[in-house]
């Protein structure tokens, strides 16, 4: 008896899960990496009344970058959540170049609207503000997340939903 493959009907995977975790995963490796590991910065390490010199500025920046995380954390239980919800509404499950690509542009979207609010707007810190925020780095942070967004969307495009297919008996 041959088995012939017989498309299945289900909505595509859905892009929101991949995109929120990777703003929340971007978040976390931003505050993780930038602000404890190499402490380049903290949340309002540019701002003169708070400076990580004093007990009391490093006291602000620590609580700073605690609510910091846990936006970024609610991001990932909303990415998580989002998942949760589509599995059940029948949607497939994401191809990994699908869903890592989403991972990569969520990132490099974290990487752009934080560059820009925090680095260029607020001016609140900048991404080496332990060497006096040189510009130079802030367009670094900026250009990274740029080539992430763009190729996130490219792994996301070659990971592009097929039919599901089930054997038929």
């Amino acid at each position: 008896m041959s088995v012939a493959a017989v498309p299945v009907r289900r909505e595509a995977a859905s892009r929101w899960p991949g995109l929120l975790l990777g703003l929340g995963l971007g978040g976390f490796i931003d505050g993780i990496l930038l602000h404890q590991i190499l402490q380049w910065h903290h949340m309002v390490s540019h701002v003169e009344s708070f400076p990580v010199t004093t007990l009391r500025g490093l006291e602000v920046n620590t609580l700073a970058d605690g609510f910091f995380h846990a936006g970024t954390w609610l991001l990932v239980l909303a990415g998580s959540t989002a998942a949760i919800v589509s599995w059940r509404k029948g949607q497939r499950a994401p191809s990994w170049r699908f869903h890592f690509g989403l991972l990569m542009a969520g990132w490099g979207i974290f990487n752009l609207v934080e560059g820009l609010i925090d680095h260029q707007l607020l001016g609140i810190h900048h991404v080496r503000d332990d060497l006096g925020g040189p510009w130079t780095w802030d367009v670094g942070f900026l250009i990274f997340g740029l080539l992430l967004t763009a190729g996130g969307f490219a792994l996301h495009r070659l990971g592009g939903e097929k039919p599901a297919t089930r054997p038929q008996r």
